[in-house]
């Protein structure tokens, strides 16, 4: 099931919503269970097929997570680390298994000149980001990190059944943000979350509809252009091959930042706040602040597992650099099972490695105006350039169109003047789509970063660029009848375009 569908705007929405207020009054048992049962549903809609999947997944994490909680509880003669490595070998071999193999077995065909057959696994939905959550859970377990005290009501939170949700509540379930369990399940059993609160609702439903605005109106334009230039198969000539490199950049862009946006206003008429998982990256002046800004819970995860435990710059400046690169390598593997995923991963590994070296090197000092353009622009080409590959169906695709895109290879103007005329509107969308990138307040600056999270502060720092401060000023969300009314027609505009469902980018990792 898609959040930019009818089935779920107007089906599943409001009736789990509904029930799940309505069992609220019960109990919090019954509320807990209701939206377990329709996480479960919700998956469900795309294959059922793979529920048993998902559960036998749950069923697994729960098991040995209690097995390191009794064993840090001293309930259990169970090494801890023993315990961890079998969760997480399991869980990797599982991720393995459904998205990796084939591509083993392909290449394995080429290096040794095999024949075997490929397996051609359905990559199930969700599969990197639920097993990536559950990851998480063992190690903070394994640390201490889940709060199991006895006599507090966070000790219910080792019950099987509020694990379940915790893994398959589903704004996050399909496409992150990766979610911690203590972060999250305190929230699950604080019982004001029982009973709808109004203001959350709004700032929920305001923040759903910015983020399917993003994917509707924005996101799904730019597919004809992206296909069109990636698929062209010839040499194209640099201006069309930099359109669809940059139509593929705002259409990432905004889809996933708008599957973002959607999964957290949607838990938030539930109570539950997940974590921010996009801060206008594309506006950052290096490409260490486009990694806190992009995607931010995968980030952390890279960093906190993998980074850090790596010996992350604990061992000098040379083993720091390979423990970049290797995370950047993981992340990029993490994302795909193809060569292009292992470029893309290598290109940020390099790009930072080297951010981080100038730096070392660099005098600290506060950046111009000129040298933040500077610095801007450069990092948004890198950024660009390595999409490129995490788009492209194969190297020799990635390859060609950068070709195209510097203007290394000579082009047919036949073929020139077919691509161009198959999508006439493309320069204003990517002009438009790169106004709203670099200009506009992002979502969580319109709607107020306290109204999402309470814990942060709204950013106050001065801009720049003066046009950007007065737009933030004049587009901050507030309660009241003519925001309602901008909004309504926003979600009306989005409900006209829903008739062309399509899925979300990340929907594919």
């Amino acid at each position: 099931m898609l959040f930019n569908s009818y089935a779920f705007i107007f089906g599943f929405l409001p009736v789990t919503v509904f029930v799940f207020f309505l069992l609220g009054r019960l109990g919090p048992d019954w509320a807990r269970g209701w939206l377990m049962l329709a996480s479960l549903s919700f998956y469900a809609g795309w294959s059922a097929n793979y529920v048993w999947l998902i559960l036998g997944s749950i069923l697994f994490n729960y098991l040995i997570g209690e097995t390191i909680i009794a064993s840090r509880l001293g309930e259990r003669r169970v090494r801890t680390a023993w315990a961890l490595r079998v969760g997480i070998v399991g869980n990797l071999s599982l991720l393995g298994y459904y998205k990796y193999a084939d591509f083993f077995i392909a290449n394995a065909d080429v290096a040794f000149g095999a024949s075997w057959s490929l397996l051609h696994i359905v990559l199930p939905l969700g599969i990197s980001f639920f097993t990536f959550t559950q990851i998480a859970y063992l190690v903070d377990a394994s640390r201490g990190e889940v709060k199991v005290s006895e006599g507090s009501v966070l000790f219910r939170a080792r019950g099987l059944l509020n694990y379940a949700l915790f893994v398959t509540y589903f704004p996050h379930l399909l496409a992150g943000p990766i979610i911690h369990h203590k972060a999250v399940m305190p929230q699950f059993l604080d019982a004001a979350n029982f009973r709808p609160q109004v203001n959350l609702i709004a700032v929920g439903l305001a923040l759903f509809t910015i983020g399917l605005a993003k994917k509707v109106l924005f996101a799904d334009s730019y597919v004809t252009t992206v296909h069109d230039v990636f698929s062209a198969g010839h040499v194209l000539p640099p201006l069309v091959a930099w359109a669809g490199a940059l139509s593929y950049t705002l259409q990432l862009y905004f889809d996933f930042s708008g599957y973002s946006d959607m999964a957290i206003g949607l838990s938030l008429i539930f109570g539950v706040r997940l974590p921010i998982n996009f801060n206008s990256p594309y506006k950052s002046t290096s490409i260490i602040e486009f990694w806190r800004r992009w995607h931010i819970s995968l980030s952390n995860f890279l960093r906190d597992y993998l980074y850090i435990p790596l010996g992350g710059n604990r061992k000098g400046p040379a083993r720091r650099y390979l423990n970049l690169y290797l995370t950047m390598l993981f992340g990029g593997i993490w994302h795909g099972a193809g060569w292009t995923f292992v470029i893309w991963g290598g290109l940020h590994g390099l790009y930072l490695v080297i951010n981080n070296a100038w730096r070392g090197v660099k005098p600290k000092s506060a950046a111009t105006f000129s040298q933040r353009l500077i610095y801007g622009a450069l990092t948004f080409a890198v950024v660009v350039i390595a999409w490129v590959f995490f788009r492209a169906s194969d190297i020799t695709t990635a390859l060609s169109l950068l070709s195209s895109m510097f203007g290394l290879a000579s082009y047919s103007s036949a073929d020139a003047i077919q691509i161009v005329e198959i999508d006439k509107d493309m320069t204003w969308k990517i002009l438009l789509g790169l106004f709203i990138v670099f200009v506009l307040p992002n979502a969580q600056q319109i709607i107020g970063m306290k109204r999402i999270d309470p814990g942060k502060a709204d950013e106050t720092h001065d801009d720049v660029w003066k046009i950007r401060c007065w737009l933030r000023e004049r587009l901050i969300w507030t309660v009241s009848a003519q925001s309602g009314v901008v909004f309504g027609v926003l979600f009306f505009l989005c409900l006209l375009k829903l008739r062309q469902v399509s899925e979300f980018i990340y929907y594919q990792f």
